[in-house]
């Protein structure tokens, strides 16, 4: 269309020309091979343009023909390369929905059409046989494509992940650390070995991992500082029962550092609090308990807070108690805290009160086994007994699950903190790995009498099966609490 109009201007152009020069006075003669022309200026003007663009056209048609082989083989070749083209896609789609056959053959025929992407190709090739389940032409393609420096890092993850799959986890590795030398952003490949440190429990090299997984923003700033919370938490936990001196020191100062880069990572402020304790500094566990409490409230911290002091008046005990709770109010932790306090006091209507405040549908173990001791303490031996037999079937609370029966808390093995160190620092959440093994846990019921009192009221079913909440220690502990003497 543009080039119509153009043609129509010039030609408007040339006419109008003619026309003015048409006005104008003068000869042209032109001689050639005894033959002579006479004509006027504007005619012989006109008559060169016109020349002129009849040469152009010859020219461009003659141009035309000769160039006419060389334009239909490049034709062809832009043909033969989309169908190529059109092959690697239909592969790549036929390996994704593992077509293994399909894929091979698109694979095949595109190695045959394809000249300019040979990477693609190769790729084809190597995911068509995983596809038909040919490991080892799988394993021979991305071994092909080491060769190759722009197809490195994809040779070496197929090379891992074959490895992976045929259980050869040292070869895995290999192939991982190369990668992670070869790209600086290679996120699978730092991811891996991070597993393997995590796995093996090199807790120190898993922590340079992360911290150069940091530098080369592979990760976020907060999953960098969670994961080293937890690393740190780890490796304090590794040696904290270490009969060498100086190593529990180490585990001191690990912990602290888990504490201070996460206050909300409940294991580096509690491990660092009873180590603290155990070396007779209570004093310097009070504000790592208080600053952990603030940003997550968790049971273990709730129980190193009432026993930091041993030989106190029941009513000292609820004092403190309250203190830990005005930390936090509105959790709910701090309301068992509340509800502790209250018993304390001998104020069952003031526990029962905090507990309400829950307003929680269906109560777990730990909820039940607190209404039990508050009902037992109100003087409803009935009521107490109806919420200890719902509460030996009640699900557990997760946190209280962290704590060990022989008292300490979070006692896990390597391949415990393994998940918890990979799960927090990607999602912030603290999983529960004796949960999810149904392992014993400390008891969340209170030991109360198994025999009808004689004159004990009895409550009607609507006040059994009312919601309300539970303690986190044993009743035992709480009972030579109210009795002892400064």
């Amino acid at each position: 269309m543009i080039r119509g109009i153009l043609v129509l201007a010039a030609l408007a152009v040339i006419a109008v020309t003619a026309f003015v020069l048409g006005g104008q006075p003068g000869r042209a003669s032109v001689e050639w091979l005894g033959w002579r022309i006479d004509m006027t200026a504007a005619a012989a003007a006109l008559a060169i343009i016109i020349g002129a663009f009849l040469a152009v056209a010859i020219w461009r048609i003659a141009l035309w023909i000769v160039t006419t082989p060389a334009r239909q083989a490049a034709l062809r070749a832009e043909a033969r390369r989309q169908r190529g083209m059109e092959a690697l896609s239909r592969g790549f789609l036929a390996a994704a929905a593992g077509d293994g056959s399909e894929a091979r053959r698109l694979a095949q025929q595109a190695a045959e059409l394809v000249e300019d992407a040979p990477a693609l190709v190769r790729i084809l090739a190597a995911q068509a046989a995983e596809a038909a389940g040919d490991a080892a032409a799988a394993q021979s393609a991305y071994a092909a494509m080491l060769g190759f420096p722009e197809m490195r890092l994809a040779g070496h993850r197929g090379l891992m992940q074959g490895a992976i799959a045929q259980g050869d986890h040292e070869a895995a590795l290999r192939h991982a650390k190369a990668a992670y030398s070869l790209a600086r952003t290679s996120r699978w490949a730092w991811r891996a070995l991070l597993e393997s440190r995590l796995e093996g429990g090199d807790w120190a090299a898993a922590l340079e991992l992360v911290q150069g997984a940091l530098e080369r923003k592979i990760v976020s700033p907060l999953s960098a500082e969670r994961a080293r919370a937890a690393l740190l938490a780890a490796s304090a936990a590794s040696l904290e029962t270490s009969p060498n001196p100086a190593l529990r020191v180490q585990a001191l100062e690990f912990a602290l550092q888990s504490a201070k880069l996460d206050p909300g990572f409940p294991p580096g402020p509690v491990i660092a609090a009873r180590l603290q304790i155990a070396d007779n500094k209570a004093a310097r566990a009070v504000p790592l308990i208080e600053q952990a409490w603030k940003a997550r409230p968790h049971p273990a911290l709730y129980l190193l807070w009432r026993d930091l002091k041993t030989a106190e008046t029941p009513r000292a005990r609820a004092a403190r108690l309250g203190e830990l709770a005005a930390l936090n109010p509105s959790n709910r932790e701090s309301r068992f805290v509340v509800a502790e306090q209250a018993l304390l006091n001998r104020e069952p209507a003031a526990a029962q009160a905090a507990v309400d405040a829950m307003d929680e549908g269906q109560p777990d173990a730990r909820l039940c086994g607190l209404m039990a001791r508050i009902a037992n303490a109100a003087g409803h031996a009935d009521e107490a007994r109806a919420w200890m037999a719902r509460g030996v079937t009640a699900q557990q609370e997760p946190d209280w699950t962290d704590l060990d029966p022989a008292g300490r808390a979070f006692a896990y093995a390597p391949t415990d903190w393994a998940k918890l160190v990979s799960t927090y620092a990607e999602t912030g959440e603290l999983i529960h790995p004796r949960l999810e093994r149904r392992e014993r846990v400390m008891s969340e019921l209170p030991e109360l009498p198994a025999a009808y009192e004689p004159g004990a009221p009895f409550s009607t079913p609507e006040a059994i099966l009312t919601p309300a909440a539970h303690d986190p220690g044993p009743e035992d502990d709480w009972a030579r609490a109210e009795t002892s003497t400064p």
